[in-house]
């Protein structure tokens, strides 16, 4: 999958549908205002306010349940809120959506069957008012050798190829993306996120979903999770990993003893798998420097903090009350 050096053929749009001013790029791109959203006795979100400002990359995260598809039905104008405001671009989502100035790739959306991967592009480009050029979409979804082929024949990997050209061939202001490195190989996953990352500078705003949590940790500058309808975290993943307590302690060494490691300072936890043993720790200068007191040999010490994955699991499951299933 090849990058292009420029991502659009022209300047970004600066009127609504209806021919309203509207400036070219909107300090904000998403605003929720205390939205709620019930299905019957089922509150799917609960009074939420975020903002998202123009050019971020954002990755919305959540389990099964937390919220996020009826937020991205929300921002789509596929739902209307039961109370509460949501704009897109300075606009309803319906509008914005009709402007041409969203993209969305949706995991999923269905190919229609028999269509080849080249009339796909030509379609979807005869949707927008503005599209990107046919080959720059191509190039930037890396379906150069893919255009005469039939979907059927497509690979998982190639046909969510396929579902990213139809997002930009719009040359979309705001990009949302549900799962969009599902079943792509590591080569084409990163020269997705290269794209998207170039994307993001030259002012788009890219809102995305995963369960690939490293990718979260790796390419969005903020993190979104949400839980029970309600924002439980926003903010760098930095500032999430670190409202999780404690440290891990790994280190190599020879016979090692469970029992003695597990009363050193701050220590809760012991895991040994062959040689390498992990320390879980409230305290990792307490627990090193007793460490060191064993005199056993030690090599390849590594202090590590939680990683985002740690951050999620601590953050959803820090109430075990029931709740109703949200959508």
């Amino acid at each position: 999958m090849t990058l292009p050096t420029t991502l659009s053929d022209r300047p970004p749009r600066s009127h609504a549908p209806d021919g309203a001013a509207t400036p070219a790029h909107e300090a904000i791109a998403v605003r929720f205002e205390a939205v709620t959203r019930r299905f019957g006795a089922v509150t799917a979100l609960d009074a939420i306010d975020l903002s998202i400002a123009t050019g971020e990359t954002v990755a919305l995260l959540g389990p099964n349940g937390a919220g996020k598809s009826t937020a991205i039905g929300l921002l789509l104008g596929l739902l209307e809120p039961t109370s509460g405001t949501v704009r897109t671009l300075g606009l309803t989502p319906a509008a914005a959506v009709a402007s041409g100035r969203i993209g969305s790739m949706l995991q999923g959306a269905g190919l229609p069957a028999n269509a080849r991967v080249g009339e796909l592009v030509d379609f979807a480009r005869r949707l927008y008012p503005h599209p990107l050029a046919r080959a720059t979409i191509i190039e930037r979804a890396g379906l150069g050798a893919l255009t005469g082929r039939s979907v059927e024949t497509l690979s998982g990997g190639e046909a969510q190829r396929v579902r990213f050209a139809i997002a930009i061939a719009g040359d979309p202001d705001l990009v949302f993306l549900d799962e969009p490195t599902v079943a792509m190989d590591v080569e084409t996953r990163r020269a997705f996120w290269a794209d998207m990352r170039r994307s993001a500078g030259e002012g788009r705003t890219i809102l995305f979903a995963t369960h690939y949590l490293e990718e979260a940790d790796q390419v969005a500058d903020r993190v979104v999770v949400l839980d029970r309808g309600r924002i439980v975290a926003d903010g760098s993943s930095r500032s999430i990993r670190a409202r999780v307590r404690g440290r891990t302690v790994r280190f190599d060494s020879v016979e090692p003893d469970p029992a003695r490691l597990a009363t050193l300072p701050g220590v809760s936890a012991v895991d040994i798998r062959g040689a390498t043993i992990s320390l879980a720790t409230t305290d990792a200068d307490a627990t090193v420097a007793a460490l060191v007191t064993l005199r056993v040999p030690i090599r390849d010490l590594e202090v590590t903090g939680a990683d985002l994955e740690d951050a999620f699991v601590a953050l959803t499951s820090a109430s075990d009350e029931p709740k109703e299933s949200s959508r």
